[in-house]
């Protein structure tokens, strides 16, 4: 349970510089992983709190939505400030420029950015504090710091083996002027960075006291739900609430933005008084929005060319005799469909408001906050909690369930909880685009690609908006997310083409887990599964012979392929396929084993690698790549979001389907070992699994699947 914390000290003065952290007071927030909040405390820089007795708490300015990254953080910060693993406590970071992602004016979650942007920043703090600490012992004693040492959660003499804790020098050390730069560790000497640490967040998860934005209960709580409009861009005529406020619990009902809320004492009496409105809606531009017909009219475009996003060479006709291979793929839109649905807790006070939930854009959901209570900024503080699910859908631009939530809340006497159910999110929410490719594939006397090209109809993300600025790239006013892992071959083929119709719709799209590489990875990757084929060569070679100065993705495919025993005897009736593919820095190669069952396909076995660099903590790159391959066999197998007349129709788990345990299959994780800089681990192990299972069943069946989700396909031998 969460609750309202009874003080606040205000961030005083806290940025990032060149050299290190400048000392500033944080927030209190929530503590993970403890009975108690510490309340005898002092921040010794933005990232460190101690207390009098030695308790360390560390504040991570990134949100908790199950990656681990409350854990990565804490061994980053600890292994500089020499702490003992068992112990440490977390907090999430309040709204402040020191949060920020460096480089960047916005503190949020996403990209799978986390540990790249933090892999210095976080090190840098820890060693900040520890110079501080160490400094302050110095005075203390009055001995030189070259004397001292940092050694589990203390400072220690050399000489005389006097030892001053922590939290004796905190205070003192606060005052002084932090280092303009500090050295760190070398990798030899890590004790804690690439070690396989438990969770820091598994105890509260397991026993029920972590707290989500669902779990938040504030004094005299009252909760509210919204009737949306049934279909994109409608809205509301007139309505009457005569039966709804006659509803026992219902308290206030009132039109928002969004539609017409209920508020009430309990959930259930809100959704009663909702479900007994009568709302007359007047049919938006989506009246008649269809994803069938949208599916058409994609197909279409892509047999005229659209803007170029990447050009190589020249393009020209297959020559005779020549191997020419064309195909057509299509993607369907796609929920978000988090396990935790979409909440808010909003609370006025006379100085401003409070805001509980699970966000991964806690800056901008300040910034809409204050905007539709008529506050400034630093009048609205965003309590972010555990998030039960993000996939990209609790980080939107446009902060919705914040807007909402705040709207609804405004001069009410309490604060309220607004909810959606899990048919208001997967049916009003936002979605992953739905998307057409046309490629073609000119082979050489080698049986390789001389000429690719790739035609692509995919909606943009923020084209048009407020937030185009984003992604747009301004050289061809493309939006970024539409083409990225289509333009970036990794592949040797020397005439490229790959361009892109961004036509606007009326569905409201927004980025889902790895964002134009989950289309980009299917596409790419079963379509050069084609061309080796075609030419009659093992899939694995095929691509290694395509990929020769690129070391990364070669590392990858043979750990893979290794560990899921490429090339030997299957049981029969099963097959393997191969993928790789690269996204945020990280590459990724994923073994499929399938069978068919019944004329559908069944995955028995996903063997993954990734090489994403330096690892932080194994376990957590291993749970990631798990959960990745989870989630994106929900969408390749059973994904699909499908619209008529500008209504969605499926609303929830048992038509918009998921993987369940007695789906699952084994899942092993590899990583290649590597000493270079860290990259992306939340999402890079989605977009080569479904071209893997995909590539697969062709192996298996003879039949290629070129749409998702492949429960759609017909695998019955032709």
């Amino acid at each position: 349970m969460i609750t309202a914390t009874s003080r606040r000290e205000f961030l005083k003065t806290a940025g990032l510089t060149a050299g290190g952290l400048m000392v500033g007071f944080c927030l209190p927030a929530r503590t993970i992983g403890a009975s108690a909040a510490i309340t005898d405390s002092t921040a010794v820089n933005a990232f460190i709190k101690i207390s009098s007795d030695n308790d360390i708490t560390l504040i991570v300015p990134k949100s908790e939505m199950g990656q681990g990254v409350y854990t990565g953080y804490a061994q980053l910060l600890a292994e500089e400030l020499e702490l003992d693993w068992q112990g440490i406590r977390v907090e999430a970071a309040p709204v402040a420029p020191a949060y920020n992602i460096p480089g960047m004016s916005m503190q949020f979650t996403g990209g799978s950015m986390s540990i790249r942007t933090g892999f210095q920043a976080m090190r840098e703090a820890g060693a900040t504090a520890r110079t501080l600490l160490i400094s302050a012992a110095a005075e203390k004693l009055n001995v030189s710091p070259n004397s001292l040492h940092a050694a589990h959660g203390n400072v220690v003499h050399g000489d005389s083996g006097r030892t001053l804790s922590y939290g004796s020098l905190a205070a003192h050390a606060a005052t002084l002027t932090p280092p303009s730069s500090v050295t760190l560790k070398e990798p030899s000497q890590w004790q804690l960075i690439g070690k396989p640490l438990h969770r820091i967040d598994t105890l509260a998860k397991t026993n029920g006291t972590a707290g989500f934005g669902v779990d938040t209960r504030l004094p005299n709580q009252h909760y509210a739900l919204v009737a949306r409009a049934p279909s994109f861009g409608a809205t509301v005529k007139s309505f009457d609430d005569t039966a709804a406020k006659a509803i026992a619990g219902v308290v206030v009902v009132k039109q928002v933005p969004s539609g017409i809320a209920v508020i009430a004492t309990n959930t259930w009496a809100a959704r009663k008084g909702r479900d007994a409105l009568v709302v007359d809606w007047a049919a938006g531009p989506a009246g008649h929005f269809s994803s069938a017909k949208l599916a058409q009219d994609y197909a279409e475009k892509c047999l005229t060319p659209g803007v170029v996003a990447y050009s190589a060479g020249v393009i020209s006709a297959p020559k005779k005799g020549q191997v020419h291979l064309t195909a057509d793929y299509a993607t369907p839109y796609l929920s978000h469909a988090s396990m935790e649905p979409l909440n808010c807790t909003v609370a006025f006070s006379n100085s401003g408001c409070d805001v509980y939930l699970g966000t991964q854009m806690q800056t901008m959901d300040q910034l809409a906050a204050a905007d539709v209570a008529g506050l400034k900024p630093e009048q609205v503080h965003v309590h972010t909690t555990f998030l039960g699910g993000g996939f990209g859908r609790r980080g939107n631009l446009g902060s919705d369930v914040v807007r909402e939530a705040v709207a609804v809340a405004n001069g009410f006497p309490a604060p309220v909880m607004t909810v959606w159910t899990r048919e208001d999110d997967m049916r009003g929410g936002y979605y992953r685009p739905q998307s057409h490719s046309h490629l073609t594939a000119t082979l050489d006397t080698n049986g390789h690609p001389a000429i690719w090209t790739h035609t692509q109809a995919v909606q943009p993300l923020l084209k048009g908006g407020p937030f185009s600025a984003f992604t747009t790239d301004p050289k061809t006013g493309l939006d970024k997310t539409t083409h990225e892992g289509a333009s970036e071959l990794p592949y040797a083929i020397k005439n490229v083409r790959v361009d892109v119709h961004d036509d606007l719709h009326p569905v409201p799209v927004l980025w889902w887990r790895s964002v134009g590489h989950s289309n980009a990875g299917f596409v790419v990757e079963s379509f050069i599964d084609e061309c080796a084929h075609a030419a009659h060569k093992d899939p694995l070679a095929y691509r290694l012979a395509l990929l020769a100065d690129k070391p990364k993705h070669i590392a990858a495919l043979k750990l893979a392929a290794e560990k899921a025993g490429w090339g030997t005897p299957l049981p029969k009736g099963r097959a393997r396929g191969i993928a790789v593919h690269e996204s945020f820095s990280s590459v990724v190669a994923e073994v499929a084993e399938v069978s068919l069952e019944n004329g559908k396909p069944r995955v028995h076995r996903v063997v993954a690698a990734m090489h994403c660099g330096t690892v932080i903590n194994p376990n957590l790159v291993a749970q990631q790549l798990e959960s990745a391959v989870t989630y994106g066999l929900s969408a390749a197998l059973y994904g699909r979001i499908t619209i008529a007349d500008g209504r969605v129709e499926q609303s929830n788990f048992d038509n918009y389907e998921v993987m369940r345990i007695n789906t699952m299959p084994v899942v092993e994780a590899h990583i290649v070992p590597s000493t270079e800089a860290p990259t992306g681990v939340g999402e890079p192990g989605l977009p080569p699994l479904a071209a893997a299972v995909a590539n697969a069943l062709y192996a298996l069946s003879g039949v290629r699947a070129r749409q998702l989700p492949l429960s759609q396909t017909n695998f019955s031998k032709a």
